[in-house]
């Protein structure tokens, strides 16, 4: 019987080159993939130990580390279900997550160990777990453990942007699903070198990125901070780099990035927050690469992406990726015609198995036939090609008509002196809602006489911002999303 641990098949595609580097350090510290699978089932063992059993959570709140990487391996490998945590959350906040998610095992920074039966591991590897790990060694779990295709390999928490977090239960069948069909669509081999400067207690740095490195067992530059002086001088030997908005926006505005420097990069990919198009057009002039845009969440992994080979067109998503199937509906799950804007509708197995605890939660994010609702507003061209319009909870609905975000943000952004937008909601007595614009300007804010033309010629009257407020930046989580709902709060009163 075939072992399904998505581990097992991490493991398989490194059974050729566990002589080769894997994960390189801040320090310049370099383990092989031998060295580092050893240090999983030491880890594993540990985690078995302290209680684990396959099947049960094991809570991780730890600072981006190499180790941190073999705890994440190591809990797959010993069957157990992975729930990592944003390094900052507070005690408060974790608390939720511990309740929630009823783990067996809790791993945090030695600072914050606020239990004495949670084990520890500091971001210089030091810690009760590597303690216990080294005394047991990687005999005590030679193997990975069985697991079924459909059994939970990790929870990840949806950011909360409206209610508590949920927990979106994912499988080793959907880990493994998701992790093939993104090396396949963006052509890894054995030559590649990732650089790595995402965190790890997210869809994006956890599986994207080192799920396709870990499958052709190729080097990562592994930085625990991002500089981008740094990161761009490591574009001189590394062939790939995935970021968000922010990381390229730094890039641009480093001063160092040039196309001679770019000549050894063969892909660029973003995603976790919208890029805008001068952002795009910015970068591909600045270092001679298009971006791979995608789009993905918490529940689905990656599901769209712009092709490898093909036209890349700033402000789209591209089309599904191999074993995904899409869809845009409407409130009633009819399909709408092509270029007509609706919910975007996802079929696939790397599709969550649940929200953890929340069968109701569940059943409301399915229509018929197992078609999950995204919750993002978008539309797809006759050819597939797929755009988002933003989220359907930020979609504003004044005087009875329909307003989507995203459309407006774009003619904002594109205005001299306005970096960038954010479009939002607020209670009006009369209409029921109004639109607000919140603003980012390079110096003096652009003003209301200077942005009306603009939105004349482009938008129809209704979708016109009623009011424009100024910020020196966007409050943003930590992986880059606007959080519109801090916004809508904030700018409540003024209605």
């Amino acid at each position: 019987m075939k072992n399904h641990n998505f581990a097992a098949d991490l493991l398989s595609a490194a059974a050729d080159r566990l002589a080769a580097p894997f994960l390189t350090d801040d320090d310049g510290t370099t383990n092989t993939y031998g060295s580092f699978y050893d240090q999983v089932r030491s880890h594993a063992g540990a985690l078995l130990e302290a209680g684990a059993a396959p099947g049960d959570r094991v809570l991780v709140q730890v600072e981006k580390s190499t180790d941190a990487v073999a705890l994440y391996v190591a809990c797959l490998w010993a069957g157990a279900v992975h729930v990592p945590l944003n390094p900052s959350f507070t005690a408060e906040e974790r608390s939720y997550f511990v309740d929630d998610a009823a783990p067996s095992v809790v791993v945090v920074d030695p600072a914050n160990a606020t239990e004495p039966a949670w084990l520890t591991l500091a971001a210089d590897g030091t810690g009760s777990l590597t303690d216990r790990a080294a005394a047991l060694g990687p005999a005590s779990c030679h193997e990975p453990i069985a697991r079924d295709a459909t059994d939970l390999a990790a929870i990840l928490y949806t950011s909360g942007t409206t209610g508590r977090p949920k927990g979106a239960a994912l499988t080793h069948e959907g880990l493994h699903d998701n992790a093939h069909g993104l090396h396949g669509a963006w052509h890894f081999d054995g030559d590649d070198h990732l650089l790595h400067a995402l965190p790890i207690f997210h869809v994006h740095g956890l599986f994207v990125a080192l799920h396709c490195a870990m499958l052709s067992a190729i080097p990562v530059r592994f930085y625990r901070r991002f500089d981008p002086a740094t990161t761009i001088a490591d574009f001189s030997f590394g062939t790939v780099f995935m970021g968000v908005p922010t990381h390229y926006s730094r890039l641009c505005g480093s001063g160092h990035l040039s196309p001679a420097r770019c000549t050894d990069m063969r892909l660029f990919t973003c995603g976790s927050a919208p890029l805008t198009e001068g952002a795009f057009e910015e970068f591909a002039e600045l270092s001679g690469h298009r971006i791979c845009e995608r789009y993905g969440m918490s529940e689905t992994g990656i599901t769209v992406s712009n092709p490898y080979d093909g036209d890349r067109i700033a402000g789209t998503i591209g089309y599904p990726l191999p074993g995904v199937e899409a869809r845009i509906v409407d409130e009633t799950g009819t399909d709408v015609p092509p270029g007509d804007v609706g919910v975007l509708a996802i079929r696939s197995r790397q599709v969550m198995r649940e929200y953890w605890g929340r069968p109701d939660a569940t059943a409301e994010s399915y229509i018929a036939d197992g078609w999950f609702i995204t919750g993002d507003v978008g539309a797809m061209a006759t050819d597939g090609r797929l755009t988002l319009q933003g989220r359907a909870s930020d979609m504003i609905i004044s005087g009875g008509e329909n307003v989507y975000p995203k459309e407006i943000e774009l003619v904002l952004d594109e205005i001299d002196g306005i970096r960038e937008s954010a479009v939002i909601g607020v209670p009006d007595t009369d209409f029921g809602e109004q639109v607000v614009a919140v603003l980012v300007c390079d110096t003096d804010p652009v003003t209301e006489n200077q942005i009306r033309p603009h939105l004349d010629a482009a938008l129809a009257r209704f979708k016109h911002p009623r009011r424009f407020e100024y910020l020196e930046s966007l409050p943003r989580n930590a992986m880059g999303k606007v959080q519109k709902s801090q916004l809508r709060e904030r700018y409540a009163a003024g209605a």
